[in-house]
């Protein structure tokens, strides 16, 4: 054998065992770091979350496959989430075949009981692979976000260790326990604007929530655009709390705002308050004032003996910046009030794919109660023949519902019962546990209490489920309402970090602990600052102050 034959001999035998070294290296152990983030998901997994101690590593040279172009839009928000915080350009193509690293996308289900919100992650080697139809795989990648370190929340800056994406490697499987984990944003007492609503809903989607419920009128102002009655919010929406100058969304905003969540697998359900809280309405027509005087020094006035109170034209109430409630009504017996009714339901209706219309109901306390279920009723027939399927506040299920109607738990037990009765679902918003506006204690510098000061524990401590075991309870939903709330650090000081707990109550399967929770809330501020939330530090949780 030549001299060259020998060297070339040697080589290939180089090249083989290195390669065959590199192919069966032991896999990386994970940090503790990655370890801990694996352990303090929220919400908790609900079937099962199982490290195996390895560690799966994000590098630029990591892809996204997918098995079927429905998971583009899902890929491509993973990818974006994942290029922002590393500054790589990760790449998503299509595949049937799972390749032998990088990320997997299957809609191939790892159980049959998944769902279409459930979804499993799991890492063989250098593969981590997710499954779920298109809502699940969403969901897991908000999982994967709380895997990987807080600083992938923030824009790559140079000098970031690339080894740092780690990301615990094992199993986890998950589904919710309520098709309804939603939170209710009140942009009429104060409006807020494109951008602060979108925040919202990034943050809601963070953590699997897939309700927004907005909140589009009451007394103090009307946001949303009616083309039929343009002085809604015109002058309606003119004014907020405290005389602030108000605002509203065109038809095409609130289109924009509607695909935006949509793309995060949430649903907007629209509320117009009805019969009562009605103000800006009022003064923005005054066909529809039926004598409604707006309260002056604390007192509320119904003249019904105003000339043509009851059919004819009258005038426009004033615009109301204070935070009283239950001065206001639309009149059954006026032919204008069906009129407006019927095309602001049809209007907004058209633009709002998401199959609910929120009519209020609540707190209509100068409505004859025979004309308030009159109108609920109706509300009923309105609603349904624009295609959408009515939810309003407790106090509905005194009218003629049934399972065709959701009612909305906020106040009065016998109310709740009533509705379950008459088989129509629930959603649960008890005030006493669940209205983010209430304050923490008596040092909060915003916020009400009329129902409870609420800690982070006492909106954690309770059961969404304790009214029904029929599957009547369709979730939990937690009431932002803003008579306090001026801006955006103003909501985040309120829903953080409650918020994180009544998501976990919605999504989470089995018993639940304070004392546990409240260890794998601390670890989540880190994350918090780096998404730059205005949280409440609250003295009852273990707040981790530094952490990867």
């Amino acid at each position: 054998m030549s001299l060259f034959q020998i060297l070339r001999l040697t080589s290939f035998f180089i090249v083989l065992v290195a390669s065959v070294t590199s192919c069966t290296k032991a896999p990386r152990e994970a940090s503790p770091y990655a370890i801990s983030r694996f352990q303090n998901v929220i919400p908790r997994p609900s079937v099962e979350a199982k490290s195996d101690g390895k560690a799966f590593l994000i590098t630029s040279a990591t892809t996204i496959t997918i098995a079927n172009d429905s998971l583009q839009p899902v890929a491509q928000y993973l990818a974006g989430v994942l290029n922002k915080g590393t500054g790589y350009t990760i790449a998503v193509k299509v595949s049937q075949e799972a390749p032998a690293s990088g990320i997997f996308i299957t809609t191939k289900l790892f159980d049959h009981n998944q769902g279409r919100e459930g979804y499993s992650i799991s890492t063989a080697g250098d593969l981590l692979t997710i499954t779920g139809k298109p809502a699940g795989v969403f969901y897991a990648t908000q999982t994967l976000r709380q895997l990987l370190p807080p600083v992938i929340e923030k824009a790559a800056t140079p000098g970031i260790d690339t080894t740092s994406w780690e990301i615990a490697s094992g199993q986890i499987v998950d589904r919710p326990q309520f098709s309804w984990r939603g939170s209710m944003l009140d942009v009429a007492r104060h409006f807020f604007g494109m951008d602060d609503v979108k925040r919202y809903i990034d943050l809601m989607s963070l953590y699997k929530m897939n309700i927004l419920h907005l909140h589009l009128s009451d007394d103090q102002g009307w946001r949303i655009e009616i083309k039929s009655w343009p002085k809604l919010t015109e002058h309606g929406g003119s004014t907020e709390v405290g005389g602030g100058k108000g605002g509203f969304f065109t038809q095409e905003q609130y289109k924009e705002l509607v695909a935006y969540a949509a793309e995060r697998f949430i649903t907007v359900v629209p509320e117009i308050d009805m019969p009562g809280h009605i103000n800006s309405a009022l003064a923005s027509y005054g066909e529809l004032n039926g004598g409604i005087q707006v309260p002056k020094e604390g007192r509320i006035e119904l003249d019904l003996s105003t000339p043509g109170a009851l059919n004819g034209k009258t005038q426009p109430t004033q615009l109301y910046t204070g935070t009283e409630v239950g001065f206001s009504t639309l009149r059954y017996e006026k032919e204008e009030t069906f009129k407006f009714i019927n095309d602001v339901v049809r209007e907004l209706s058209a633009i709002t794919p998401g199959p609910y219309f929120h009519v209020g109901g609540d707190e209509a306390h100068v409505t004859k109660k025979e004309e308030y279920i009159k109108f609920v009723n109706r509300f009923t027939e309105i609603v349904k023949a624009n295609g959408k399927k009515m939810i309003g506040w407790e106090e509905i299920a005194q009218a003629d519902i049934d399972s065709n109607v959701v009612v909305q738990y906020w106040n009065k037990e016998q109310h709740a019962l009533n509705a379950l009765e008459k088989n129509a679902q629930i959603i649960m918003s008890p005030a006493k546990k669940a209205y983010l506006d209430m304050q923490y204690d008596s040092t909060s510098r915003i916020g009400l209490h009329w129902a409870a000061y609420i800690e982070v524990d006492s909106a954690y401590i309770w059961d969404p489920a304790a009214y029904a075991e029929s599957g009547q309870v369709l979730g939990v939903e937690a009431p932002l309402w803003t008579e306090t709330v001026a801006n955006m650090d103003d909501i985040e000081y309120l829903v953080f970090p409650r918020l994180l707990g009544y998501a976990e109550l919605g999504w989470t399967l089995g018993a639940r602990s304070w004392d546990e929770y409240k260890v794998r809330l601390g670890k989540h501020a880190p994350r918090f600052d780096a998404l730059e939330i205005d949280y409440y530090k609250s003295p009852k949780v273990p707040w981790m102050e530094k952490g990867l």
